[in-house]
């Protein structure tokens, strides 16, 4: 007979055992680095099937629009060309990152359900699967920044290393999101035209393709759009000049939020990700 007290000591320990749960999953996944990278260069391979070229199709259809803004938009916002264009180029390219991390993590799980189903291994893998897919798409896009450099005679200096930091957090952030949207877009399936709707509203209220100068008064604000200051921590660098001062207490910050909200998340909706697949 189970008396009332050993229920209540069953239930609060559930939510530690959760948590024990959901960090080896997490390590566990971490530590198959072999898996979810081949699946992940599975992915580029499948999507890139029959293609000459494969993965650089993307690079060039980057360096077109780049082209083709360079063009424009430097007379729209009164700046020189020289600056400009590789302002623009780097935040296009940061941009792309972010924004597939954000839509391909909301398939992270329901995009493997057969996998899910029919194969035990930790759940993380997929999400790391994910991320490792789109930097490895961000590797091919990086091809240009040499080139922007020596055509437009930019000068690096030793605070370049702080962009291979804003890598790092980019990537611990596309872990996050990929479980937190992972598993609402799981349960939800109309979370991810949701976020696809704000990611077109995003690029266009987040200073990628026009200077924050332009925001004149309001530049204190725009400075605290998380977005923004995941591109500066990269493109800053790149370019040769300081990164903006509240950039990084702010991405940090956000980092922090969303990691303990998405492992929250994580630990109690875990064992029903399978079911709701």
């Amino acid at each position: 007979m189970v008396s009332f007290a050993d229920t209540e000591d069953r239930d609060a320990a559930a939510p530690s055992g959760r948590t024990a749960i959901a960090l080896d999953d997490l390590f566990g996944g971490f530590r198959r680095y072999w898996m979810w990278g081949s699946l992940a260069l599975q992915d580029m391979k499948l999507r890139y099937r029959g293609s000459i070229i494969g993965p650089f199709w993307v690079t060039i259809s980057t360096l077109v629009m780049i082209v083709a803004m360079g063009f424009i938009y430097p007379h729209l916002f009164h700046s020189p060309p020289i600056s400009y264009i590789p302002y623009l180029g780097l935040g296009l390219i940061v941009w792309q990152l972010i924004s597939s991390l954000i839509t391909e993590g909301c398939a992270s799980f329901t995009a493997a359900d057969s996998i899910i189903q029919q194969v035990p291994i930790p759940f993380s893998i997929h999400v790391y699967r994910v991320v490792c897919r789109n930097f490895m798409v961000f590797a091919h896009n990086l091809l240009l920044v040499p080139l922007g450099i020596v055509a437009f005679g930019i000068t690096l200096h030793w605070n370049l290393i702080e962009a291979l930091a804003g890598c790092a957090v980019l990537a611990l952030n596309g872990v996050a999101v990929g479980l937190l949207l992972g598993i609402l877009s799981t349960r939800f399936r109309d979370i991810a035209p949701i976020v696809a709707s704000f990611l077109q509203v995003a690029f266009f209220v987040t200073p990628i393709f026009w200077p924050i100068e332009a925001l004149g008064g309001y530049r204190p604000i725009g400075e605290l759009n998380p977005l923004f200051c995941a591109i500066d921590v990269i493109r800053a660098p790149l370019l040769g000049v300081p990164i903006t001062s509240s950039s990084w207490p702010v991405l940090l910050g956000t980092t922090a939020v969303a990691c303990a909200f998405a492992f929250a998340m994580f630990a109690r909706f875990r064992s029903r990700i399978a079911y709701w697949i």
